[in-house]
């Protein structure tokens, strides 16, 4: 098989069951299922992958792995802490565009990942989430933030808002990525100036 047939037919497993884990679930989606899908045989799966969890830890991987890289160009491009935090929350609403499924996927499945597995990537997600707060705690010392925030608590209600629009939100809906993505900036900066900065906007 020519590398590039085996890369295409890689990322054939890949879309594949990813949309078999968003309609059926980890659990229940077979391996048989998946290669159903495409039209191969158990073997042509196992070619690449030992497993139906080193395929799931790899999609985790892919994921969470791309925003970490994401996020720290804007830490090391973006000045502004306001800027930084509206660019993080920019990031995460518009992958939703391009990898909704995969989204979905991995905020769903997590638990059914190997101990070891699972550990790597709450390291992973708890990296993005200290990012956050770092922001949040630069932003108020800076003073375009709030002094009584509490970064640790804006920082989840940041990115629990977030990552649960993955749960109900429609790319292909009435609202696009980029009118959401405004939307949460807005309300999210705006909840974090001072009264008199609130006026100011408003």
């Amino acid at each position: 098989m020519l590398q590039k047939d085996r890369d295409n037919m890689k990322e054939e497993i890949i879309k594949n069951s990813l949309k078999l884990f968003e309609r059926k679930g980890f659990s229940e989606t077979s391996i048989q299922d998946i290669v159903d899908s495409i039209g191969v045989t158990k073997g042509t799966f196992y070619y690449y992958y030992a497993s139906k969890e080193n395929l799931l830890m790899e999609l985790h991987l892919f994921y969470i792995e791309h925003l970490l890289k994401k996020q720290r160009y804007i830490l090391q491009t973006v000045h502004s802490f306001r800027d930084q935090l509206a660019e993080t929350v920019t990031l995460i609403i518009h992958d939703m565009k391009y990898r909704v499924s995969h989204g979905r996927v991995h905020f769903r499945e997590i638990n059914n990942l190997s101990p070891e597995h699972s550990k790597k990537i709450k390291e992973k997600r708890e990296e993005f989430r200290l990012n956050v707060i770092e922001i949040i705690k630069n932003g108020m010392q800076s003073g375009e933030f709030r002094k009584t925030l509490h970064p640790q608590m804006i920082a989840f209600a940041v990115l629990g808002v977030t990552n649960w629009s993955y749960h109900w939100f429609n790319p292909d809906g009435d609202i696009s990525v980029e009118e959401l993505a405004q939307m949460y900036v807005d309300f999210i900066l705006n909840g974090m100036l001072e009264a008199r900065e609130c006026e100011d906007v408003s």
